[in-house]
């Protein structure tokens, strides 16, 4: 069996994978994992009766033990559903302790292959300043950032880059790629704003030298292979981040040069990724440049709209790190949290 790790408002992408996962003659389950206090029974033994450790989880008459567990997809995790009527009081010490029953259960698998390891995943997404560290090692450009909460630090960065600066927050309001939902795009830094950099102190920022765009790229990057999709957005509402052009920007195929696709490589393999959504620019001179990877990232409108296997080779490639053999644990972290 392989174990797929998501939330009960997934669909599409976990449909996809599941569906060539049993063409391939894998059975598989899907764990909703803002489901697992209501709906699921947790098990785990050890010391009884000269038993085995063993770790489970029940749901209606479907018992699911870790021996019987072969690989993992790990596309996402998600906060807990919480009973109705549980007193507020109670709340902090229910998501607490579920919380550690669902990692037990995860840290039980730590012998079979993921994709992506959970916890290296976790701590590659919270730094996306390393991320632009290692990409920079493996050959990629990368555009001159700063994360701070210092306002005078920002007045001085825009100076420096000649008043052409991004501003982003590092993690996302949003987990929707439609830009339906509320979130903060990326934007330009004006200068009337730079009175207002003193509100930093509530939040922090990233702030990036802005890069001119011939247009953007969203490439799905899976053990190797990557699979790249184009949108100019320059001519929409989207024009400094295309998820917010409402429909006016439409997908393309694209064919990343052999070196640029090799240094992501490169990159995906020092932060000990096998599957990344990637965002990168292309500069009207050809130069291309680095932004991010999200280890969760968003990678269906590239399967619907440009008909690339997506799902499938993700399918594939857990299926031959099944049949290669795997040992490396799931906690191995090559650069921490």
């Amino acid at each position: 069996m392989i174990l797929c790790i998501t939330h009960s408002q997934d669909y599409y992408t976990i449909d996809g994978v599941q569906q060539h996962l049993h063409k391939l003659g894998y059975a598989t389950h899907r764990l909703n994992t803002d489901e697992f206090p209501l709906r699921y029974h947790f098990r785990y033994t050890v010391g009884i009766n000269g038993q085995r450790p063993g770790c489970e989880l029940t749901i209606d008459d479907t018992v699911i033990a870790t021996a019987d567990i072969e690989a993992v997809w790990y596309r996402k995790l998600w906060s807990f559903q919480v009973p109705p009527g549980l007193d507020t009081d109670y709340s902090g010490i229910y998501r607490q302790e579920y919380h550690t029953y669902l990692h037990i259960f995860f840290r039980a698998l730590s012998h079979v292959p993921w994709i992506n390891k959970m916890y290296t995943d976790h701590a590659i997404a919270e730094n996306k300043l390393q991320q632009l560290q290692v990409a920079q090692t493996c050959g990629l450009s990368i555009p001159a950032t700063v994360m701070t909460n210092d306002g005078e630090s920002v007045k001085k960065f825009y100076s420096q880059q000649q008043e052409q600066v991004a501003m982003k927050l590092h993690g996302a309001l949003s987990r929707s790629m439609s830009g339906q939902a509320p979130f903060f795009p990326t934007t330009r830094l004006e200068s009337h704003t730079l009175p207002l950099l003193h509100s930093l102190s509530y939040c922090p920022m990233i702030f990036q030298a802005y890069i001119e765009k011939a247009y953007e790229l969203r490439i799905a990057y899976i053990a190797g292979e990557c699979f790249a999709g184009k949108i100019d957005a320059s001519g929409s509402t989207g024009e400094h981040d295309w998820r917010i052009s409402g429909g006016g920007a439409i997908w393309q195929h694209y064919q990343l040069p052999p070196d640029i696709a090799d240094k992501l490589h490169q990159c995906m393999q020092a932060l000990d990724l096998s599957f990344g959504a990637i965002d990168m620019i292309r500069q009207p001179d050809g130069q291309y440049v680095f932004l991010e990877v999200n280890p969760q990232g968003e990678w269906g409108m590239l399967q619907k709209y440009l008909d690339y296997p997506i799902s499938e080779t993700i399918a594939e490639k857990l299926v031959n790190k099944i049949k290669n053999g795997y040992t490396k644990s799931p906690d191995h972290h090559p650069h921490g949290r």
